[in-house]
């Protein structure tokens, strides 16, 4: 690492300190866009479909538990104050439980086996890798 920095000593003394300002100014937006760009919507709402059909759309703001039937069996939906999860499900693999709790808008957990999915929405939700 000390050569490199040896190798880019002789360019170092043609930079001004407008080129500096420059630098540091583009470092600037570039952590600027990252810290407003990358934080996700408050959610309000949780829509629980089954099937593709929606069975249920609960606010976020009051905790309860939402059994949703499938053709696996029963899947378990935890809402609490500003996030959801699904808590227990009767597929095989388990992908929608180990998600964990959903905090954001746009955020999605889907039970394939099971024909069950979670989502959050808010004002403007976010999109996820599946929307790409």
């Amino acid at each position: 690492m000390f050569a490199r920095l040896v190798q880019l000593r002789p360019w170092l003394v043609h930079l001004r300190s407008g080129d500096w300002l420059v630098m540091a100014s583009g470092v600037a937006m570039c952590v600027g866009a990252t810290l407003l760009l990358w934080q996700g919507d408050v959610p309000d709402k949780a829509i629980v479909r089954a099937g593709g059909k929606v069975v249920a759309e609960v606010a976020l703001s009051t905790p309860r538990f939402i059994e949703v039937d499938g053709p696996l069996g029963k899947t378990r939906i935890e809402v609490q104050p500003g996030r959801a999860r699904v808590a227990s499900d009767p597929g095989p693999r388990q992908y929608c439980v180990r998600q964990g709790w959903l905090t954001r808008g746009g955020a999605v957990a889907i039970c394939a086996p099971n024909h069950v999915s979670l989502t959050l929405t808010g004002r403007k939700n976010d999109h996820d890798t599946v929307s790409y």
